[in-house]
């Protein structure tokens, strides 16, 4: 018998309970929630878990945390595959069934001990292992999120990239004094296809939500996770590095203030170099914001700057156009970057690095009449940290030169970017009147214009 395709099979008409509420198509896994409706599983647990919605669909009751567990419809499952099979069209295989929580345990059991056996042929049944929990997590959100709540599962998986985090390291940061040709590497990526990428490929595939990330943070292997990633950010492989950093921007959501106050300078170091390196355009912001989350403390801005952030970010800003309307460059990651040295420059050493920076005056003065209005108000803010506490002759002479100070006269005309950059335009303005108003570096039009 000749079987239809599910386009020829269109025009046949379909029972109406056959068909899902969600995606309108025949329902290849039913499963029925608390209020009674039916659904597609992939199309309810997308509904729920990835969308975030906490009522059903249909009847908009509101689902508890015990209700969003779909119960699996055998009868209706078998009247569909049998319509199926009476009117030639395609059928719907049987659902494997639904990984528990049981079964990944299990794996992670037996998989824990042979990473004491790495050196005598182990490696392979670990990366069988890891293989295995790789497939279920790539089958479904429903596993994904039965991966996460095994107990040991995501420790178990760290445990696996610590093994080569854990080797010595001899590098030295960024804005450190080595040489321009030296490596800038932790240490030796790990091998392709190993436990190591395997299991950091499976951590940042699970998504993992808030709660799992505090229980990992919170236990005995907290600071290990945090250690991991920070010599994750090290490893000379792109594709590791950028999960890497994209598992740090969620770890950091998860941690409490208290907490990032205290970075270590290993993991602000890793982030930086992402920064100077360019992986990618959505990795580099993602450690921006990284940056932006732990530069608001002394501690950490210290360590930044000592990691090169400072360069790292004037270069960014250099190489993107400073977010103009040119329509070149990252706008985003402009505003970020900004943001960034606007913190750097709560603290001497990053003013200090900034002033010497030959285009760090230009690039923050640029970026003032360049960005949003926050962006405008973070350049301002920075330039404003200079004028009050590095403000030596070389330094005000430079704001000349290149321009800084014509744009905070631009700033003060035209108030555009709100009251409270245009206060410190003019304060600056006044603070340093004696060496900046009547120069020859300014425009007549502008000397004229200069705030008493």
């Amino acid at each position: 018998m000749e079987v239809l395709s599910p386009a020829a099979a269109a025009a046949v008409e379909v029972p109406s309970y056959f068909v899902c509420p969600i995606s309108l198509e025949i329902m290849r896994d039913p499963v029925t929630l608390s209020t009674g409706i039916t659904y597609d599983r992939e199309s309810i647990e997308r509904w729920v878990f990835t969308g975030g919605h906490r009522e059903c669909p249909v009847t908009k009751q509101q689902l508890g945390a015990g209700d969003r567990e779909p119960t699996p419809n055998h009868t209706l499952r078998r009247l569909i595959q049998g319509w199926c099979a009476v009117h030639a069209v395609e059928r719907f295989p049987t659902p494997r069934p639904p990984v528990d929580a049981a079964r990944v345990a299990a794996i992670v059991d037996s998989a824990r001990p042979l990473l004491q056996q790495l050196g005598a042929g182990g490696e392979q049944e670990l990366m069988a292992s890891l293989r295995e929990v790789a497939d279920i997590v790539a089958e479904s959100d429903r596993n994904r999120r039965c991966v996460q709540g095994a107990s040991g599962a995501v420790e178990f998986l760290v445990s696996v990239i610590k093994q080569h985090a854990s080797a010595d390291t001899t590098s030295k940061p960024l804005g450190s004094s080595q040489g321009q040709g030296e490596i800038c590497c932790v240490q030796d990526s790990p091998k392709e296809n190993s436990p190591e990428e395997a299991a950091l490929s499976i951590l940042h595939s699970l998504n993992l939500s808030e709660e799992s990330l505090k229980r990992v943070l919170e236990g005995g292997s907290g600071d290990d996770f945090l250690y991991t990633l920070a010599c994750v950010l090290r490893w000379p492989s792109y594709l590791s590095r950028t999960y890497g950093i994209h598992l740090l921007k969620s770890a950091i959501s998860a941690m409490p203030v208290a907490r990032l106050t205290s970075a270590s300078a290993e993991l602000i170091d890793g982030v930086v170099r992402v920064v100077a390196d360019r992986l990618s355009v959505k990795a580099v912001r993602v450690a921006l914001h990284v940056l932006c989350r732990l530069c608001p403390w002394g501690r950490n801005r210290v360590k930044a700057v000592e990691a090169g952030a400072v360069s790292a970010l004037v270069g960014l800003l250099l190489d993107e156009g400073c977010g103009g309307c040119d329509g070149r460059g990252d706008r985003r990651a402009c505003e970020l970057a900004i943001v960034a040295i606007d913190h750097l420059c709560g603290c001497a050493e990053g003013r200090l690095d900034l002033v010497a920076h030959p285009a760090g005056l230009a690039v923050v003065g640029r970026a003032a009449t360049r960005l949003s209005p926050a962006g405008t108000e973070s350049a301002v803010r920075s330039l404003h940290a200079l004028a009050r506490h590095s403000a030596t002759p070389a330094v005000l002479q430079e704001m000349l030169a290149v321009g800084v100070v014509a744009r905070l006269l631009f700033l003060v005309q035209a108030g555009a970017s709100g009251d409270r950059p245009r206060e410190r335009a003019r304060e600056m303005l006044k603070m340093h009147a004696r060496v900046w108003k009547g120069s020859p570096c300014l425009a007549s039009h502008l000397n004229a214009s200069y705030p008493s």
